[in-house]
């Protein structure tokens, strides 16, 4: 699979040695394209068993480009990102298949600026790929390989000076907290990073085997044993990361999933409410995609910011944040953005956030989500190899009721619910999301619009 999340595969099926070898080499020509004089590109990988081998053909194929290789080791996709961006390396790749299961793996790409590369650079990097338009350096010019473990604590350190984050403060609130890195990236720093802000740590499959102990994207249905756990230890709050650490998701004292929506509407709240106090300008200061909820939308008119919305995609947010110089913003999947520490999906910053939210409010997670906008989101998709994405925002924009948009897919707004249908990057499929009051309502939508588009 090749888009703009980059490359991932099965490995030693679709994803093989030719293949890592193929696209390694072309963007170590993007980037020596891009910066010709001094050409470093950043590498780390997320932990997986086979993370290890394909991070060394990966850099051995960039050193044979020419280009000096700085490697991270085991580390989180916002940890690589940070090591671009603050330490002006010409890109970075992180080994990763983010959410997927064990048997995947892949390469993000992420250029100079510390962002994913966007629709233009992966068209030129695809380009190199497909043409094989690599130069090779001769034997006297091979890159060099540096390792550094530094950046972690790094991360760390501008995490917590962020100023968003008061250390003593949440060290005397003396939390619970139970933690599930799903054996990868997150258990190198974030048990270490707990402690540090005092909270008493419960750690949940956080040895970095590689060995997922469940399906590892953060959804609900995968994080059972984290909820049960969380009830057992009596804990404050629970929380679980993606195998390379740029989603969030929590679950509440009660054992309950706070709902990946609500990891960014916290953020965003805590975010502006600290932006509001020190008196700070909030215009153009949100911003989230298409497939967000409207909570941080209600959210940001209580401190009178504007939000902003984008096509779904993380770079689509990020390029938008800096294009406003927007001071918060994020994806509904539980990827909080805060520019004062870079501009990705970092679980890293939402921890500290909500943990500062935390200490700050005295109260309890569940209690915390009450003061929030109340609204569920429904999702489902339908099959479309025999229809096409065009046919089916036609038959949506025949309803004349709500406000249409175009720019991902079609998203209709009313002013009790809304519904976002958009064609999926990896499956002949259309997602449907719907977000209404209650779930009962936006499952209701889905099944309709699911009936009305089939029929």
């Amino acid at each position: 699979m090749v888009s703009i999340s980059g490359v991932r595969g099965i490995v030693g099926e679709s994803l093989t040695p030719e293949v890592i070898v193929q696209y390694a080499a072309a963007f170590g020509e993007y980037c020596k394209r891009q910066h010709p004089d001094a050409t470093e590109i950043i590498l780390g990988r997320d932990g997986r068993i086979t993370g290890k081998i394909i991070a060394n053909i990966v850099a051995s194929t960039l050193l044979s480009t020419g280009v000096r290789v700085r490697a991270l080791g085991v580390c989180a996709t916002p940890t690589v990102a940070l090591a671009v961006e603050k330490g002006g390396a010409s890109g970075g790749i992180s080994v990763t298949a983010s959410h997927n299961p064990m048997q995947w793996n892949g390469m993000k790409f992420i250029s100079s600026t510390g962002l994913f590369l966007d629709a233009e650079e992966n068209k030129e990097l695809w380009t190199i790929a497909r043409e094989r338009a690599v130069q090779y350096a001769p034997w006297d010019s091979i890159g060099v390989h540096v390792a550094d473990d530094s950046w972690i604590s790094k991360h760390v350190d501008a995490v917590l000076s962020s100023g968003f984050i008061d250390v003593s403060l949440v060290q005397r609130r003396k939390l619970k907290v139970v933690i599930d890195c799903v054996n990868a990236a997150g258990g190198v720093f974030v048990p270490s990073l707990l402690r540090s802000l005092g909270c008493e740590v419960v750690e949940l499959h956080c040895d970095v085997s590689g060995i997922f102990a469940h399906t590892p994207e953060p959804l609900p249905e995968n994080l059972s044993e984290l909820a049960a756990r969380v009830k057992k230890e009596k804990a404050d709050i629970g929380i679980a990361v993606d195998p390379d650490v740029d989603r969030l998701v929590l679950i509440t004292e009660k054992g309950e999933p706070l709902g990946e929506e609500y990891t960014v509407a916290l953020a965003v709240q805590f975010v502006l409410q600290r932006a509001s106090q020190k008196g700070s300008t909030l215009d153009n200061s949100v911003v989230i995609n298409l497939s967000t909820t409207r909570a941080v939308e209600d959210i940001a008119k209580r401190f009178g910011a504007k939000t902003y919305r984008t096509p779904v995609g993380e770079i689509n947010v990020a390029r938008k944040m800096k294009e406003l110089g927007a001071i918060v913003g994020g994806e509904g999947s539980g990827g909080v953005i805060l520019p004062a520490v870079h501009t990705g999906r970092d679980a890293i910053v939402g921890i500290a956030l909500i943990l500062q939210m935390l200490a700050e409010f005295k109260g309890s997670l569940s209690e915390l989500k009450a003061t929030l906008p109340q609204y569920s989101i429904a999702k489902g998709k339908i099959d479309i190899r025999n229809g096409s994405m065009e046919r089916v925002i036609e038959r949506m924009k025949l309803n004349p009721m709500g406000r249409v948009s175009t720019v991902d897919g079609i998203r209709i707004d009313f002013d009790d619910h809304w519904i976002h249908l958009r064609k999926s990057n990896t499956e002949p499929i259309v997602r449907i999301i719907a977000e209404a009051a209650t779930m009962a309502k936006a499952e209701e939508i889905v099944a309709t619009v699911k009936q009305e588009l089939l029929s």
